[in-house]
């Protein structure tokens, strides 16, 4: 059975990207959602194996998701996506229990290595 991930960015095009992305490798996008909260809900609805997390969206950022995710599931494995490399923000997401960090623009090969990686 292919591993199940749920996409969370805000940009519906990156969402695509990445569906595209996981798709083509033989993985199974469990679900999309455009925000934390909604990642929240959709995590205990679809119980996914890996979730690609945006940082900077609305109503409830990834880091905050994280952070709550961890909380119901503390086995979690989430990648962090994010167009700001910045520093505070990659430690703040590993912190809050991220396993990987991915700076868009992204590869596909850098996701997927880092997909094989986190799921082992």
């Amino acid at each position: 059975m292919s591993k199940r991930i749920l996409i969370v960015d805000d940009a519906a095009f990156m969402r695509m990207m990445l569906k595209d992305i996981i798709t083509k490798n033989g993985y199974e996008v469990a679900g999309e959602a455009e925000n934390g909260r909604r990642a929240v809900e959709l995590y205990k609805e679809l119980k996914p194996d890996l979730v690609m997390m945006d940082i900077t969206m609305p109503e409830m950022d990834g880091i905050q998701a994280v952070r709550e995710i961890k909380k119901i599931d503390p086995q979690a494995k989430i990648i962090m996506c994010s167009a700001m490399g910045q520093q505070a923000m990659v430690i703040e997401s590993i912190q809050a229990g991220a396993r990987d960090f991915i700076v868009k623009p992204f590869q596909a090969e850098r996701i997927v290595e880092a997909i094989k990686k986190v799921l082992g």
